[in-house]
């Protein structure tokens, strides 16, 4: 697989228990790159923990736009080549019509 980036709109928090929305929408982000990126070390940037986080526990946003970036990882002593960091995208303002861009390195 190449080395890219990639940009996603991710939903969540429907059905979901009041005091577990803001964990679970954390879970499902790291799952969901996971699997998009195919590496089993996902790693959540602080802002987009913030951004999940900023109007409770309870009020998850419905949508998120990430940045998903496979990444060389620099620790010796690490079992895993690569590594996933997940950003948000800060200063979308509507979600309409928005598609996936694969993004060569900026």
């Amino acid at each position: 697989k190449q080395w890219y980036q990639r940009r996603v709109a991710i939903t969540a928090g429907h059905g979901i228990g009041f005091k577990r929305r803001a964990p679970r929408a954390i879970k499902e982000l790291r799952k969901f790159a996971e699997k998009t990126m195919g590496t089993p070390d996902v790693r959540i940037d602080t802002r987009l923990n913030k951004h999940v986080w900023h109007k409770g526990v309870k009020n998850v946003p419905f949508r998120v736009r990430v940045r998903l970036a496979r990444k060389r990882n620099e620790d010796e002593d690490s079992v895993h080549k690569l590594y996933t960091l997940v950003t948000v995208v800060e200063g979308v303002t509507s979600f309409k019509g928005l598609q996936t861009q694969n993004v060569d390195n900026e």
